[in-house]
C-alpha cells in the first residue's frame, strides 16, 4: 500500500487563504475552556485544538473512545480489549512503563492520575460517554498545564445543569450480549442546577473468555450565589474485565479460528476510580476574579499481566489531595492569568507471580512492593492581548516542582534466588528524587478577515520521570538516574470560512523532544533519546446542500528516531527509522444527511469513513501492519414528542482488521478487530424542556 506523504496535504492550505470568503452572519463562534479554564472565543487563538461536542458524542454513542476520537486530527487511541486503549497524539502510539506520561488526560482541567503515576488506560476512567464535550488541545499546552502536557491535553468536560428540565433514561442492545443503560437528569432551580448522569453497561465480549461489566456516575451541582459561583462534581467509574490477550502469527487477525481465540482466558483488569472537586469563584472588584479549587482524588487497579509470558499480577494505586488557584484579571488590553497549583498524593504498587516460570530469572513470589509519597507544586502565569486590531498575542511560563519519597516495602536488590544469571527484578533501596522544569509558549495570531485567520507558535513542554521508570528496574540496574523529557513545538496555523459553504482548520508542526525517557538493550532504564515529529492536521465542513454537510478530520505526519541508542528490541542503528506504531495517515470523514423534512420528525444519518494506513511494529522497521478502512453508519430519529431511536452499524463491509498490531517475544501480535455488528438505542424523555 503505497504511504501519502507530507506534501500530499500542501496545495491544500496554499489554496485555502484565496477562497471566498463567507458573509458575516453565518461565521460560527466556537468557544473553548481548556486553554485558560475559562470560556473564550477559541477562534482567535494561536493555538491548535479539537473538540467532539455533546450532539456528537450522542450520536457516536461510542462503546470505545476510540470512536470519538477519531474525529480529532492528529489523535489515535488505539483500542485493546474491552476498554484498554494506548494514546497517539502528535505521537506515535507510546507503550511502556512511563509513556503515557506524555498526555494530560483530564476531566475538568484536573488529572484523571496524578502526574507521576499515569496508566496507559486511564482514559476508561472518565465519564467520556455522558460529557458534555471534549476538548483536545494538540502540543504543548499553555502554562496552565504542568507535567505531562507534552504531546497535547484531552479534556473530558462534564455535562452542565439545562436552564429547564432534561430528564432521560437510554437503554441499548448490540452484538455479543451487549447490553448498555443511560440515565440523566439536568435542570436549574434558582440559583442551584444539577446534573446526574449514570451509565452501566455489560458485554458478552466478542473474544471467547471476554467481556466486561463497567458503571460511570458523574454528579454536578453549581450554585450561582451573590458572591461565590461554586461548581461541585463527584465522578466515579468501576470496571470488572475479563480479558483476551493477543493473538499471534502473522495477520493472524484474517484466521478464522484465531479471530474469536483468547490464548489468555485467565487474564482480568479491575479498575475503580473517584474523583471529586469544588471549585469556587468570586469577583475581586470589577477586573479579577479568584477560582479556588480543592480536589479529591483515588484509584486502585489489579490485573494480570497477560502480555508477559510469565503472567504476574500488578496491583496499582493511589490517592491524592490537590488545590488548584487561578487569579484572572482583565486589563482592558490584556487578559492574565496566574495561579498556583499544589498535590500531594499517596502511591503504592505491588508485583506478585504465582506460580514458579521455566526460568529461574523470573521467581514466584512478590518482585516489586513499594509506595511513593509525592509532592507535586507549580507557578504560571499566561498573558493574552485584547486589541481591537488584527493582531492577538500569548505568552506563558510555568515553573514546577516534583519530589518523590520513595519506600521499598520488601527485600532490596534482586528478586531472584542466588543462582539465578540475568534476574529480572530489581528492587532500589529506599531514595528521594526531586524535579524541577519549566514549560513556555508564545503565539501571534493575526485576522486578515472575519473569515480568515492565520497563527504561528511556539512551546515547550516537559514531563517529569514516571514512579515507574524510577523504582521498578530490572537486569540489576541500582539507581535510575533519568531527567525529565522536554519537547520543543513550533507551528502555523490557519482557521477560517470560505465559499459560503466551507469552514476549515488547519495547522503544519515541527517537534524535537529531548532526554527521552526508554529502555536500553540491556533493560536499563535511561535518558537520553531523540525523536523528530512533523506532520500536517486538518478539519473541515463543507455543506453540500441544505441538508447534507460533508466533514473530515485527517493528519499526514512522520515520527522518527532521531538518535544512536541501543534501544530495547532493534538490532542496529536506528536513528532515521519509523517510530514503531506510528501511521503516517489516520483519519475520518463523515457524510451527514438531516432528514428531518422527509421523516416529519428530528432525524439524522450519518456514513463515516475511517483509514488507518500501513505502520511499522518495531525499531527496526522489519515488520508491519498493512492498515485497514472501515465504514459505520448512524441513523438516528425521534419517535413522537418522548421517544427516540438510533441505530449503529459498525464496520458495515466486514472488514478483517487488527485494532492494533504489535510484534513482541519474536511474533506478530494482534487485537482483532469485531467483525459487522448492529446497536440499537431506545431513549424515553421523562421531561420536555419547554418550546
Amino acid at each position: 500500500m503505497p504511504r501519502p506523504r507530507l506534501p500530499a496535504l500542501l496545495p491544500v492550505l496554499a489554496m485555502l487563504p484565496f477562497a471566498q470568503t463567507l458573509a458575516d452572519d453565518n461565521e460560527l463562534e466556537t468557544v473553548i475552556v481548556s486553554a485558560s479554564l475559562l470560556q473564550e472565543d477559541g477562534t482567535r487563538l494561536p493555538l491548535a485544538w479539537s473538540k467532539v461536542d455533546r450532539e456528537a458524542l450522542e450520536l457516536i454513542g461510542h462503546v470505545h473512545i476510540n470512536e470519538t476520537m477519531q474525529r480529532v486530527p492528529g489523535a489515535w487511541i488505539s483500542r485493546g480489549n474491552g476498554q484498554e486503549s494506548l494514546t497517539a497524539l502528535r505521537s506515535p502510539v507510546l507503550t511502556g512503563a512511563g509513556s503515557c506520561g506524555a498526555f494530560f488526560m483530564a476531566a475538568d482541567g484536573i488529572s484523571l492520575r496524578a502526574p507521576g503515576f499515569c496508566n496507559v488506560n486511564q482514559l476508561f476512567d472518565a465519564n467520556t460517554e455522558q460529557a458534555g464535550k471534549i476538548e483536545v488541545i494538540k502540543g504543548p499546552a499553555t502554562a496552565l498545564y504542568g507535567s505531562n502536557a507534552m504531546h497535547g491535553v484531552i479534556n473530558v468536560l462534564s455535562a452542565p445543569p439545562t436552564d429547564s428540565l432534561d430528564h432521560s433514561l437510554a437503554l441499548e442492545g448490540g452484538p455479543y450480549d451487549y447490553y448498555r443503560a443511560k440515565y440523566h437528569y439536568r435542570n436549574t432551580t434558582g440559583p442551584h442546577g444539577i446534573s446526574i448522569n449514570a451509565n452501566g453497561v455489560t458485554d458478552g465480549g466478542y473474544k471467547d473468555d471476554s467481556g466486561y461489566d463497567q458503571q460511570k456516575m458523574t454528579l454536578r451541582h453549581d450554585y450561582d450565589g451573590q458572591l461565590w459561583n461554586i461548581r461541585t462534581v463527584l465522578d466515579a467509574a468501576n470496571l470488572n474485565q475479563e480479558t483476551a490477550g493477543f493473538v499471534e502469527g502473522y495477520e493472524a487477525y484474517e484466521v478464522g479460528n484465531l479471530r474469536k481465540y483468547n490464548p489468555n482466558p485467565e487474564a482480568y483488569r479491575d479498575a475503580w476510580s473517584v474523583r471529586f472537586y469544588s471549585a469556587a469563584t468570586r469577583e475581586l472588584g470589577a477586573d479579577h476574579s479568584l477560582t479556588l479549587t480543592p480536589y479529591f482524588r483515588d484509584n486502585d487497579m489489579e490485573f494480570l499481566m497477560h502480555f508477559l509470558p510469565w503472567q504476574p499480577v500488578e496491583e496499582n494505586g493511589h490517592t491524592s489531595l490537590g488545590l488548584k488557584t487561578l487569579l484572572h484579571s482583565d486589563m482592558g488590553s490584556l487578559a492574565w492569568a496566574n495561579g498556583l497549583d499544589v498535590e500531594y498524593t499517596d502511591a503504592m504498587l505491588k508485583e506478585t507471580q504465582e506460580e514458579e516460570w521455566v526460568s529461574s530469572n523470573q521467581p514466584a513470589g512478590v518482585h516489586y512492593n513499594y509506595r511513593v509519597d509525592a509532592i507535586s507544586a507549580g507557578a504560571f502565569s499566561q498573558l493574552r492581548s485584547q486589541w481591537q486590531s488584527p493582531w492577538e498575542i500569548s505568552a506563558g511560563l510555568r515553573l514546577e516542582h516534583t519530589y518523590y519519597d520513595y519506600d521499598n516495602r520488601t527485600d532490596d536488590g534482586n528478586a531472584c534466588v542466588p543462582e539465578a544469571t540475568a534476574c529480572r527484578f530489581y528492587r532500589p533501596s529506599d531514595r528521594d528524587d526531586d524535579f524541577t522544569d519549566v514549560s513556555v509558549n508564545a503565539g501571534a495570531s493575526y485576522r486578515f478577515s472575519d473569515d480568515l485567520l492565520a497563527y504561528l507558535r511556539a512551546a515547550r513542554g516537559f514531563r517529569a520521570p514516571q514512579a515507574t521508570e524510577l523504582y521498578r528496574l530490572q537486569s540489576g540496574q541500582r539507581v535510575a538516574d533519568l531527567d525529565s523529557e522536554e519537547l520543543d513545538n513550533l507551528e502555523l496555523g490557519l482557521r477560517g470560512n470560505a465559499w459560503d459553504r466551507l469552514s476549515y482548520d488547519a495547522s503544519v508542526y515541527y517537534m524535537h523532544k529531548d532526554d527521552v525517557i526508554f529502555q536500553d538493550a540491556d533493560r536499563q532504564n535511561v535518558s537520553g533519546a531523540q525523536t523528530r515529529h512533523y506532520g500536517m492536521e486538518l478539519s473541515l465542513a463543507y455543506q453540500l446542500a441544505a441538508d447534507w454537510l460533508f466533514s473530515l478530520d485527517g493528519n499526514i505526519a512522520e515520527h522518527q528516531y532521531d538518535s544512536r541508542v541501543s534501544l530495547l528490541g532493534s538490532d542496529g542503528d536506528i536513528k532515521g527509522n519509523d517510530i514503531d506504531t506510528a501511521p503516517n495517515v489516520f483519519g475520518s470523514a463523515r457524510l451527514n444527511w438531516d432528514f428531518s423534512r422527509l421523516s416529519g420528525q428530528d432525524s439524522v444519518a450519518e456514513l463515516e469513513w475511517v483509514y488507518m494506513d500501513e505502520y511499522f511494529l518495531d525499531p527496526d522497521n522489519e515488520h508491519k501492519y498493512d492498515g485497514h478502512l472501515l465504514l459505520n453508519l448512524r441513523v438516528s430519529s425521534t419517535l413522537g414528542p418522548r421517544w427516540q431511536a438510533t441505530l449503529r452499524l459498525t464496520n458495515l463491509l466486514d472488514e478483517q482488521y487488527a485494532e492494533r498490531a504489535d510484534f513482541g517475544f519474536g511474533s506478530y501480535r494482534y487485537f482483532v478487530g469485531q467483525p459487522r455488528g448492529a446497536y440499537l438505542e431506545m431513549r424515553y424523555q421523562f421531561g420536555i424542556a419547554p418550546g
